[in-house]
């Protein structure tokens, strides 16, 4: 599912299966989660094992995949990345750095948001954007949930490169499906806290999927160019 939404130079790896077999971290990643409820576990673990099948189809050794604030996986050197996990989807995408400056990914329930994160997450402007109220389902498509999934993935693109917070209001988010039911399309998002390591516009792709709604920002190194 992700792997649809990035190009053929990115390494991709799901799985929709809850758990990994013992063994599966490094001793330094077992360190992490060592005093975590099952359920943290197993995501940590799960989206740790698609990393290391997508670093074998770079033609990469398998290695631990620490993290730094804020969660942010920590890489071999030369390489992006981004890590994903909800109940029923683990993912991983990686690539070289000579070939993508930042990526994120992002993998959720298609279903309505809880109660309450809506009016955390949706900008007035998104809100009458949507064909239907944002809080329900329009099209066949959970709006907010997908809303939500997006600005992930940007926020996930935008912290490597600024190591700084981007909340959910300093993102105005446009979509466009690929035609009237088509279960995915591209985004655009217009950042509202700019900062001259990313453009002021970031691209991204989305798909609903069997109960997953899935979205991607890729930036490239040359972007400056373009």
């Amino acid at each position: 599912m992700i792997e649809n939404l990035l190009p053929a130079y990115v390494s991709c790896a799901a799985t929709r299966e809850e758990s990994v077999p013992d063994g599966t971290l490094f001793p330094e990643e077992e360190a992490l989660v060592a005093r975590s409820v099952p359920k943290r576990r197993n995501d940590f673990a799960t989206a740790r094992a698609c990393a290391r099948r997508a670093m074998g189809r770079l033609g990469l050794e398998p290695v631990a995949v620490l993290h730094g604030k804020r969660g942010m996986p920590l890489w071999p050197e030369g390489i992006v990345g981004s890590l994903t996990h909800c109940d029923g989807y683990r993912a991983a995408a990686l690539a070289h750095d000579a070939d993508v400056l930042s990526l994120g990914v992002d993998a959720e329930p298609h279903a309505p948001l809880p109660e309450g994160v809506g009016e955390l997450v949706v900008r007035p402007s998104e809100r009458e954007r949507f064909a239907g109220p944002p809080a329900g389902e329009a099209g066949g498509i959970h709006w907010d949930r997908l809303l939500f999934s997006a600005k992930e993935s940007v926020f996930k693109t935008w912290y490597p490169l600024t190591l700084t917070e981007l909340d959910f209001d300093e993102a105005d988010l446009t979509f466009h499906r690929d035609d009237d039911r088509a279960a995915g399309g591209t985004f655009t998002a217009r950042l509202l806290r700019t900062d001259p390591a990313l453009p002021p516009v970031l691209d991204g792709k989305w798909r609903v999927e069997d109960g997953i709604v899935a979205t991607a920002v890729l930036l490239r190194p040359d972007w400056k160019d373009s």
